[in-house]
């Protein structure tokens, strides 16, 4: 069972694998710098009459995808966990509706990949579940018609704004030997800096993701120098720039930092502002990009720190700050 060391980390005891990762992405995600790592894309819409339904069928698309890959039914996985932007998680739960799997809704906002993984480990760890499915979804449109303006406005956007990325990603953890296990899990608390830009979230986000790496290093005696790569996602340019200042500031220069909304897209040929966000931002960059070049032994110790900005369509038209949140996940080899 797991084990609580320091204030907000947790020590895997029971081994927790990776067993396999699948994500299908948007074109826009596709034609970006890692393309190549996305093995399936299907258009905005996914073929439906509106930007939910195909965000729906994302997350139905990545689910099928997996088991897929592992050749096994619905039968053989004990419960997934899933989330995404729309409201009270709408997308996971018709995405999923017709799996025939036991089904957790979980919501972290962008951080949503890193609260499955992290609750996912801890099930498993726990020794009652086998084989459990964390995922989550995003859609560019769909979020934007939430949370900003519907795309027909053309509404112009700050240099501060991120673009929601467009896919599913889903991760099987299970307690059969593989490669890559969980060995860590650091949750994270709230933080408040009065942030009310809904374009400006990487601002909002970023004191979050210092504060939960700062944790887990002081939990756990490390330092970025005992990590192959710290990835966080998805503070964007902005956001990833304002998590190294903090982190220099408090004596933790993490020189080895990458974050998948930077990764995702080329903000100069692709005009995505501040880079990429949304719940599929880290989701598909991990099951793809990071899962695959740790598995080709690139990194064989990588602190993945999903971030969050907590807001709801009511909050942002009221004004209330915007939240932020971040949960770390260790990954390592051998």
């Amino acid at each position: 069972m797991a084990q609580k060391i320091g204030r907000q980390t947790y020590r895997i005891e029971k081994p927790v694998y990776v067993k396999n990762a699948a994500s299908v992405v948007g074109p826009r995600e596709k034609a970006g710098p890692l393309g190549k790592y996305f093995e399936e894309w299907e258009d905005e819409d996914f073929g439906e009459d509106t930007w939910e339904k195909g965000e729906s069928r994302f997350v139905g698309a990545a689910l099928t995808s997996l088991l897929t890959k592992e050749n096994v039914s619905s039968d053989a996985i004990d419960c997934v966990l899933s989330g995404d932007l729309e409201n009270q998680c709408t997308a996971s739960s018709c995405g999923l509706k017709n799996s025939n799997i036991p089904y957790f809704g979980v919501f972290g906002a962008c951080s949503t990949m890193g609260e499955s993984l992290a609750l996912g480990s801890l099930l498993v760890d726990g020794g009652g579940f086998h084989n459990v499915i964390c995922m989550t979804s995003s859609n560019f449109c769909a979020a934007e018609k939430q949370f900003r303006f519907p795309m027909e406005l053309g509404g112009q956007k700050p240099p501060t704004a991120q673009c929601t990325v467009t896919g599913a990603g889903a991760i099987l953890l299970t307690d059969t030997v593989c490669k890559t296990r969980v060995t860590h899990v650091t949750p994270g608390i709230i933080e408040n800096y009065q942030i009310k830009d809904a374009n400006n979230m990487g601002a909002a986000m970023a004191p979050a993701c210092a504060s939960t790496v700062k944790a887990h290093f002081t939990d756990t005696g490390r330092t970025a120098a005992d990590y192959d790569l710290i990835v966080t996602g998805d503070l964007g340019i902005l956001g990833s720039t304002l998590f190294r200042e903090i982190m220099d500031i408090h004596g933790y220069p993490v020189s080895n930092h990458k974050d998948c909304g930077e990764l995702i897209f080329d903000p100069h040929t692709q005009d995505t502002f501040s880079g990429g966000s949304g719940c599929g931002c880290s989701a598909v960059v991990l099951a793809s990009y990071i899962l695959r070049e740790m598995n080709q032994g690139r990194w064989n110790r990588v602190l993945f720190v999903a971030t969050g900005a907590l807001m709801s369509p009511v909050s942002v038209k009221q004004g209330d700050p915007i939240l932020g949140i971040a949960h770390g996940v260790v990954l390592e080899n051998g």
